[in-house]
């Protein structure tokens, strides 16, 4: 049983930037697919990054040129750096893991961007 644990949310201006940290209490080694999903009050739960084991990512495209998503291995540790921030980026952002049986989910860390 794997737990990951979000981190790095919080309240910035637009333009702004945050890096969120999902670290994973065991390894992540084994985890071919990692990914970052955000929910808007009001609306549904929507992917925001993946990236897989061979290091290849996939990005909405509302946030193409701004994300990064990266992971860390050594650290069990998967990052998503966050640049040129919008209002519209306001959401709780979740970070997952596809084990072999099943998907495992953060808690969520709340971004908020506004002035």
């Amino acid at each position: 049983q794997v737990q990951l644990v979000e981190s790095g949310g919080g309240l910035v201006q637009p333009g702004g930037s945050l890096t969120l940290s999902c670290a994973a209490s065991g390894s992540i080694f084994g985890f071919n697919v990692m990914g970052w999903y955000r929910q808007a009050p009001g609306k549904q739960r929507e992917l925001v990054a993946r990236i897989v084991s061979g290091g290849n990512t996939v990005y909405v495209d509302s946030v193409k040129g701004r994300f990064t998503i990266s992971r860390d291995n050594a650290k069990n540790t998967l990052y998503l750096q966050m640049k040129s921030l919008k209002p519209e980026d306001t959401a709780v952002y979740y970070c997952n893991a596809h084990g072999t049986l099943r998907i495992y989910w953060g808690q969520g860390t709340a971004v908020t961007v506004s002035s």
